[in-house]
């Protein structure tokens, strides 16, 4: 018989991993099945993840062993998973509220497509216009030229 907590547990983990996921898929640009080691602090920033640098260098080195400068998704869980922090639902939502509202300068309650597109391309330059339009239609579900708080979260956490 499983007990109540290991059931939680296992639901944690399965969140844990979504986001983790997500936020690869989000950063795979040319859908790869690789990231740029360099861009995991933009990451754990974007979800609102504090981290500290040393322990992050230390567990790249130790994920990529071969100093290429790239993860697979696998490398990847392996470093950003100890920075997420073990919260509940409800923190998680206060977190990405909080970010998306750093987004949203003029407190609209959504962030313009083109606003998304210019932190997307500031976050990775190696990002054509193709792509950045290819992301974009795969977050503005509603075609609205927008991202509601709604559409960030579905994007942030895959749920």
């Amino acid at each position: 018989m499983v007990n109540d907590g290991d059931a939680w547990l296992r639901q944690d983990e399965d969140q844990k991993m979504a986001i983790i996921r997500k936020a690869f898929q989000m950063f795979d640009i040319t859908k790869s099945g690789f990231i740029d080691t360099l861009k995991i602090a933009t990451i754990l920033t974007s979800m609102g993840q504090p981290y500290d640098k040393n322990e992050l260098e230390r567990l790249i080195k130790e994920n990529d062993p071969e100093d290429t400068g790239k993860v697979n998704i696998d490398g990847f869980s392996k470093i950003a998973g100890p920075f997420l922090e073990e919260d509940d639902a409800e923190s998680t939502h206060q977190e990405l509220k909080e970010a998306f509202r750093l987004y949203d300068r003029e407190g609209n309650g959504y962030i313009t497509t083109s606003t998304l597109k210019e932190i997307l391309a500031a976050l990775d330059d190696k990002l054509s216009s193709a792509d950045l339009d290819g992301i974009i239609a795969e977050i503005d579900t509603d075609g609205s030229q927008t991202v509601d708080f709604d559409e960030f979260m579905e994007m942030m956490t895959g749920d």
